[in-house]
């Protein structure tokens, strides 16, 4: 997992929304079932993913699932600095982002019962199990 994944998720804690973790090395089709599953409407994934001595093209399958479920924006971290293609008005760098970003933002006020995270457990490929984990989680986590 990269630095920019935990960033993103605390992120969504911090402004109400839902975030969903789904495995590197899922399929674009398993991809695109987790994307359609959630709802999502964002989508962080790195360009590359350097592992084990090779290199698993996380943009590339990123592209492929959303040839599939349909387009949602998309927020790539440039990992590798690999060569991989920007859709106009879907794709977006994260480091360019940043170099815009402001370090000043109240947090959204959030209930306990709120969702916080949405995920999918794999315990048979052909019957996925998914739950959400509420806001409260958060709370019991940091005691």
């Amino acid at each position: 997992m990269i630095p920019e994944a935990a960033y993103a998720m605390l992120a969504c804690a911090r402004i109400g929304a839902i975030h969903s973790i789904v495995f590197a090395g899922f399929s674009p089709e398993a991809l695109a079932s987790r994307i359609e599953d959630c709802g999502a409407s964002l989508l962080v994934t790195a360009d590359e993913a350097p592992r084990g001595g090779k290199i698993t093209p996380l943009k590339t399958n990123v592209d492929k699932a959303l040839n599939i479920c349909g387009d949602i924006k998309t927020l790539v971290v440039e990992r590798t600095n690999g060569d991989v293609p920007m859709k106009n008005d879907r794709d977006y760098s994260y480091s360019a982002l940043m170099a815009d970003a402001s370090e000043d933002y109240t947090p959204e006020a959030m209930n306990a019962e709120d969702p916080l995270l949405f995920y999918t457990l794999l315990v048979q490929p052909e019957n996925p199990k998914a739950f959400c984990i509420r806001q409260e989680a958060i709370s019991f986590g940091h005691r």
